[in-house]
């Protein structure tokens, strides 16, 4: 049933049509609420102007046949969140500054002026923020690099352990800014085992991923205008998280032993960081020798640096043992190891770690404290049970066996389809890098194979400098075998019928 007022209550000078309050009893919405918009939309559109008085409480009340608590808790509210005031004496009035003008900014006018979203106000930092490219992300499809198979995700477990923490009050607050206590002790307990770290859960900062620990540890490490050593070829968001902290970048070449540690020493004498994937270069996929991290450590040691170890990839190996990382063979603390569970659980996880020498704990927790927080909760203290009950160790043995296979598929479809690719592969990783022939645009190959759905980015892409010789970067993790047989086929009709490649 619904209450309408009809009539026009006359006040002072002021008429006010209270036809525009429409009530409905039975509607699930209580009277006073509905009478509380009511009046906040005919105040906002202009129905009730600025300073009119509206009709006493008792007055409304009637008029509109609910009770007159209906319609003094409507007005409170009203006046608590500043559409009403009172003056004593002489009664309610619509306020003179409503909430939505302070709240609103003011349309300009054109006069000339740069587009909003354009970069004319950005400070020189934000200038150089804005102007490094994001990279779209592609639709999943073969040969997309970085992909896990999230299909094979224990999403039950998972789903079970969120539930059990979701509603606890240790879940529910404010929390610390280094992370749940919980998963550093757990995380510390098997990179030990694992990886061969020599860390305590104190010397752990858990992060959103590996990009948020590289912006960390570059902006904690390093002033604009210092220098990193950046394997090159090599990962292009470390680039970017070095170009948006304004360090100079000397590209350092990588050979099948992994980062030059001479060469770079060659080409820049001083350095305040080196970027490395040792366990997996990314993309080259090679594993840096023991001489080279030696080498690299005495640098460090030596010269006052830092090494940022990005563990690409430690996970899968596939045969033989993985040596240790550098983090395990420092003596010196001047590495900072850097992880991530996006490459081994899904990508949306967010959830990575950052391991540092002691010196730097208060740092590194004082950064995240001031920026960024730390992530998810419930989500850290799940990834502690997912560790601690065994369920990480489980996926990661029956994944390491899937990625296995599907590297041998692979490598055997191309060789039995003759593509003139040359291939690197190592026995690990989820990427095998496929070398063109000499003075083949790796960029041109790679477009036309996207545009017949096919993701396979171009070497170059991950390069400072020209190279000498294209290839191309076949991720294989986040596809079964039918689809990777399907998609080298079409692959090598593509590259057999193209005229930007020779057979």
């Amino acid at each position: 049933m619904e209450t309408r007022a009809n009539s026009t209550q006359s006040v002072g000078t002021n008429l006010i049509d209270l036809g525009m309050i429409s009530l409905t009893r039975g509607s699930g919405v209580s009277l006073h609420r509905q009478l509380f918009e009511g009046l906040r939309e005919a105040i906002l559109n202009g129905q009730l102007p600025v300073g009119v008085r509206l009709p006493p409480t008792r007055t409304l009340a009637k008029q509109l046949a609910v009770s007159r608590n209906t319609v003094v808790n409507a007005f409170e509210q009203l006046m608590a969140e500043g559409y009403l005031v009172t003056r004593i004496g002489a009664g309610t009035f619509v306020s003179e500054a409503l909430p939505e003008r302070w709240l609103s900014v003011e349309v300009p006018r054109q006069t000339g002026q740069v587009a909003v979203g354009s970069h004319a106000n950005l400070s020189k930092r934000g200038h150089k923020i804005a102007a490094i490219p994001i990279g779209s992300r592609e639709n999943v499809r073969p040969f997309l690099p970085g992909m896990p198979d999230v299909r094979h995700f224990p999403f039950s477990v998972w789903e079970k352990l969120l539930r059990q923490q979701r509603h606890t009050m240790a879940a529910l607050g404010y929390n610390d800014p280094q992370g749940a206590s919980a998963l550093r002790e757990a995380l510390a307990t098997h990179l030990q085992l694992a990886r061969g770290l020599r860390c305590s859960a104190d010397q752990i900062i858990i992060t959103s991923g590996t990009q948020h620990s590289l912006d960390v540890a570059t902006r904690l490490l390093s002033d604009a205008g210092d220098t990193v050593w950046m394997e090159n070829p090599g990962y292009s968001r470390a680039v970017a998280a070095f170009q948006c902290n304004e360090l100079e970048i000397i590209p350092v070449p990588v050979t099948s032993n992994g980062f030059d540690v001479e060469a770079a020493q060659r080409s820049s004498s001083i350095a305040r960081l080196a970027y490395v994937t040792p366990s997996h270069q990314y993309p080259l996929g090679v594993t840096m020798s023991a001489a080279r991290r030696l080498e690299l450590l005495a640098w460090a040691a030596e010269n006052d640096g830092w090494i940022l170890e990005d563990d690409y990839d430690s996970e899968f190996r596939f045969g033989g043992h993985p040596l240790p990382c550098l983090q395990g063979m420092d003596g010196a603390g001047r590495v900072i190891y850097i992880g991530t569970f996006s490459k081994v659980l899904f990508p949306a996880l967010r959830l990575g770690y950052v391991v540092v020498p002691r010196g730097l704990i208060v740092a590194f927790r004082s950064a995240i404290a001031h920026t960024s927080r730390t992530p998810n909760w419930v989500t850290q203290l799940a990834m502690a049970d997912f560790l601690r009950e065994g369920h990480y160790a489980r996926h990661v043995r029956r994944m390491r066996l899937l990625y296995a296979e599907r590297q041998r598929v692979l490598l055997a479809e191309i060789a039995d389809q003759q593509l003139p690719l040359a291939i690197d592969a190592t026995p690990a990783g989820l990427h095998v890098l496929a070398w063109l022939p000499v003075d083949v645009d790796d960029v041109a190959i790679s477009a036309e194979l996207a545009a017949h759905n096919i993701a396979a980015p171009p070497l170059s892409y991950y390069s400072l400098t020209p190279l000498q010789r294209g290839g191309l970067v076949l991720g294989f993790g986040g596809f079964d075998v039918t689809e990777i047989r399907h998609a080298i086929t079409r692959m090598g009709s593509l590259l057999i019928n193209s005229k930007l490649l020779e057979i």
